[in-house]
């Protein structure tokens, strides 16, 4: 019966009114087929080095991808249940996991994670059955059959996909040894890049911090027993990534506080946290002197510096004890930027080549600080909506906000920010359509011309990732 199909309309997110969707077909016309940049991820690259095929549909839509799996946590799913932290998961759990997300397909209903998987099953897997108690079998099936083809192997699906640079996410420490591997692979034609996260190495006050500093030495063969060398550690391990194709280093914080230290001061911080004997308050004084240095890195070196802060990371402790960082249970709170960062942009603001990119899940920011600062400073780029905000209704309030203080042109460009592979086109595509119809109803109220539009469409799809992230 028809309430069973799988309903993907091609029309989906763009404006209901009449008139102004046709205009917003066009533009997303000119931009659908548009190679995908992704910028900002967490795809292992390891997956397109072995090329191994996709074990099953559980491990591949389902259990990396903590969009999904949060929702049914919150519905009474255990995440075990899902796959997460369960290693490789036998045929059996693999299904019954599969089931649960089926069964539950009504606690997706109006989310882009909704949006994201009708996409995937249609567009990638040509799946016809909407979701639910009784189609779930079927749908494991064909996705199952389809998983053990050639074209559906990773390295098939990044050129089904489009994509053209695709950015992972790498620890100071790594060796980037997949992504020397895959540049050197003769058979392999795509862009793979690293991008630097230093955040565990910037925070004394976080358990794990001194071995993780001994660690950053040995990986600079560098003694790290004082200040300077750890700087020189970090800076090291920097050109090692930029040698190795990096060219955004990206940092998340609880804030994005740059007030800086003295030398002699830093230098005390830093051996006291050695000692075990730094407090909490000094501890955030080092590291937001730290992210100040990093802009300060970023300038000599030229990687572009993206901020993502303003998360209370791993809220639930128990969740966090069970499964690890990274499952769902991260949760917003407020963040401040306009005093901030001003220590930094009053040094770093004009520097010629720097780029920083700020983004926010505190949407209250956008038109209060983040704007208007990036209609000043030229290093100043806002980041587009991401994580929470990562959704049709949000990036159409963060257009409309932005650029009537911004302009297009401040912008970063869009990032999926996913490890879940498959979601990449799709959450692209999003994009895509909500940017048309926004562009749309600016040329139906006369306010562009619909060729202007359609070339500002081609700068925020292509362009403008290029450009900011120096791609």
């Amino acid at each position: 019966m028809a309430g069973n199909l799988l309903e993907v309309h091609p029309d989906r997110l763009l404006p209901a009114d009449p008139g102004t969707r046709a205009i917003a077909r066009r533009l997303y016309d000119r931009v659908r087929q548009l190679p995908v940049i992704s910028p900002h991820g967490h795809v292992d690259p390891a997956v397109l080095l072995d090329n191994h095929p996709f074990p099953d549909p559980t491990t591949l839509l389902l259990t990396p991808d903590h969009y999904m799996t949060r929702l049914l946590h919150a519905d009474g799913v255990e995440l075990s249940a899902l796959g997460v932290g369960q290693g490789e998961l036998s045929e059996a759990a693999s299904r019954q996991a599969w089931r649960l997300l089926c069964e539950r397909w009504h606690v997706y209903q109006g989310t882009p994670v909704r949006y994201w998987l009708e996409a995937e099953l249609s567009d990638i897997f040509g799946v016809t059955l909407a979701p639910s108690a009784s189609s779930a079998d079927a749908i494991y099936d064909q996705i199952s059959t389809a998983l053990a083809e050639e074209a559906f192997r990773p390295r098939a699906l990044y050129e089904r996909f489009g994509i053209s640079v695709l950015a992972t996410t790498d620890d100071p420490c790594s060796d980037l040894a997949a992504h020397a591997a895959l540049a050197a692979d003769p058979a392999w034609h795509g862009r793979v890049i690293p991008t630097f996260r230093p955040d565990r190495y910037l925070e004394p006050g976080q358990e794990g911090w001194c071995g993780a500093v001994a660690a950053l030495g040995r990986s600079a063969d560098i003694d790290v027993g004082d200040y300077a060398g750890y700087v020189e550690a970090l800076e090291r391990r920097r050109r090692y990534f930029v040698a190795h194709g990096a060219v955004s280093a990206d940092h998340s914080h609880p804030d994005v506080r740059t007030d800086p230290l003295s030398p002699a001061e830093a230098a005390r911080i830093y051996r006291a946290a050695l000692a075990g004997e730094a407090g909490p308050g000094e501890a955030a004084a080092f590291r937001r002197h730290m992210l100040l240095e990093m802009a300060r890195m970023s300038c000599e070196d030229g990687l572009v510096m993206t901020l993502h802060p303003g998360v209370r990371r791993n809220h639930h402790g128990p969740t966090f004890q069970r499964y690890g960082a990274d499952v769902g249970a991260d949760i917003p709170f407020g963040v401040e930027f306009s005093d901030a960062l001003r220590p930094l942009l009053e040094r770093y603001g004009t520097s010629p080549g720097f780029h920083l990119v700020a983004f926010t899940v505190d949407e209250t920011v956008w038109s209060r600080e983040l704007a208007p600062m990036a209609g000043f400073y030229p290093c100043l780029y806002v980041g587009v909506p991401w994580w929470f905000l990562d959704a049709p209704y949000a990036i159409g309030r963060f257009r409309a906000t932005v650029t009537e203080t911004a302009g297009f042109s401040r912008t970063s460009g869009f990032v999926d920010d996913t490890r879940a592979f498959c979601s990449i086109p799709a959450r692209h595509d999003m994009s895509r359509r909500v940017e048309a119809g926004f562009l749309a109803g600016l040329v139906a109220e006369n306010r562009l011309g619909e060729q202007e539009a359609a070339d500002i469409a081609v700068r925020l799809t292509s362009d403008q990732p290029k450009a900011v992230f120096k791609l």
